[in-house]
Formats: C-alpha cells, structure tokens, sequence
C-alpha cells in the first residue's frame, strides 16, 4: 500500500503515523510518499490511499493530471479527487436540493456580486484558510479587492455569507468512515473581522489560526437529527453520482437561520483529528482500507 501525502517526513498535521503504525501491526507494508514524487511508481501499489495531499492547491492542473493517471485502486475515488478539489461543487450540491452556504462564484476579471453584510471570499480552489477573509459592510472594498487579487491570479473566487452562529456554535464536523458515521468534532472559527486571514511562512502556508491546537475538539453531544440528515444526503449524492462509498470523508456543517448548510465536504484530504475520536475509530478505518483491498481485517 502507498500512501499519498504532502510530504513523508512531515508528521506534525496528519493523523498518517497512527494509521501506518495500525498497517504494520496488521502485516501491511505501507509507504507514504509526496504525491509529487517522480519516483514513486503509484499503479504498482494494490492501494494507493490519498491522505494528507495539502500542497494540491497550489499544482492544481499537475493535481488534475495526477488524478488522471492513476490506473490502480486509489482511496478515495480519483474521480470524486477531482471533483471535490474545486468548491464549485457546492453548485451541484445545491442544484441537487442539498442545503449549502449561499455562495457566488466569481471568474477571473469579473466583477463581484453586490455585497450585502458581513461577507467571506475565498478561492474556489483552497485549503487550510489561504487567501481567505472575513469583511463587515464598513470593508466591502477589501472584500473586492480580494476578489480581484484571486482572479488576478487566475483563479475563481468565492463570495459567501458570513453565518454569524459560528461564532457561538462553530462549525459541526462529521466525519464518516467507509460510509458510517465514525465522530463528531466542534471547530471554533477560524476567521477574524475585516481581515484577510494571516498565514505561516512555512512550507505548509495555512492560515495561522489552523495551528492552534484547541481549534477542534470532539463534541460529546453529537451532531443533531437535521445535521445527519444533512450528511446523509450528501453521502448519498456522492454515491449516486459517484457510484462508489468513499473510504474517508469529512462533512463541515454550519447553523443557519433555518437549519445546518453544508460549508465544506472534505473529501481529498480530510483531517480526521483521530486523536480526538474514540480509540477505536483508527482501527475501523484501517479496516475498511483492508477491506477494499478483499483483505478480512484480524
């Protein structure tokens, strides 16, 4: 098994050691490997799992062809990879009926829509709060010209409502293994007022508020009934679209004034926070990996 990540020697932000140390206690030779590695010859692995691929925003057409060329069993489904690394997903979502974030997108010298109260922009292709700020009426104009400094780039850009019960609530994520749901966690909010998120200079170059090691938390109540149906209606869309069950994937759910919308389906390289989860929730996904591979786990 080959395991698809940022970088191999980097340990600090995955939950890749635990899962190798389970493999190996299981008889598996796994391997993790930088995704962007020529050397690595991906199809010769019985499973290539894609797990911690953080730097794919930035090498995203290389990403794409990286996804097109894999010809053995990949976890999750290259195909999904592909779809989900691009947040115009939530168009399709929301065309399906699945309640979603109301979100604009806008192309590369377009125009935003007009701004009405508190707004976030993005990147439709991002991770870890990159270029991405939150902006009150009195700062719409540094709204646009983060619009502009994305497409100016090359990229789309995103306009959303700021849902203000996150500040209270946070976000709900749920995460669901081998399409059962494993945990829930609480993560606080990331994005401070009338700012472009502040990002580390180092080689991971997320937003400096994803570091904090109290961000996310396991949240012993659960998610509530309208949340899981929430997610259950994305698994599945992913299924009948799809027509596969994905092995991991993270489903980060907001509150909204008429129920949860789905913010993000984290489902290329979903941190999982097992170390926040039941001590048995590594060993399920383990499992199911093994699964997958026609292997009947011990």
């Amino acid at each position: 098994m080959l395991v698809a990540g940022f970088d191999g020697s980097d340990t600090t932000v995955t939950d890749d050691p635990l899962l190798l140390r389970l493999l190996a206690a299981r008889g598996v030779n796994a391997q993790v490997h930088a995704w962007t590695d020529p050397a690595v010859d991906w199809d010769a692995a019985d499973l290539v799992w894609v797990r911690s691929t953080w730097d794919y925003t930035s090498r995203f057409a290389e990403w794409l062809g990286w996804l097109a060329q894999r010809r053995g069993r990949v976890e999750n489904d290259p195909a999904l990879l592909a779809w989900n690394s691009d947040k115009s997903y939530l168009a399709d979502l929301a065309a399906a009926g699945l309640p979603t974030v109301p979100t604009s997108f806008v192309a590369p010298g377009e125009a935003p829509p007009a701004l009405t109260g508190e707004v976030v922009v993005k990147p439709s292709v991002s991770a870890g709060g990159r270029d991405t700020g939150r902006f009150g009426p009195d700062h719409h104009a540094a709204a646009r010209a983060l619009v502009a400094s994305i497409g100016a780039s090359g990229r789309w850009a995103m306009v959303q409502p700021f849902l203000p019960g996150v500040e209270c609530r946070g976000e709900t994520a749920v995460v669901v293994v081998d399409g059962l749901i494993s945990h829930v966690l609480r993560k606080r909010s990331v994005l401070a007022p009338d700012e472009v998120a502040p990002v580390r200079a180092d080689a991971l170059g997320a937003a400096e508020a994803m570091y904090d090691p109290d961000l996310v938390r396991a949240d012993p109540q659960g998610a509530t009934p309208a949340e899981l149906e929430v997610v259950e209606q994305v698994l599945a869309f992913v299924r009948a679209r799809f027509g596969t069950t994905p092995l991991q994937m993270r489903v980060d759910l907001l509150a909204a004034g008429d129920g949860p919308v789905l913010l993000e389906l984290e489902a290329v390289e979903p941190h999982l926070y097992l170390d926040e989860a039941g001590p048995d929730v590594a060993d399920r996904l383990v499992d199911a990996a093994l699964r997958r591979l026609g292997v009947t786990p011990p």
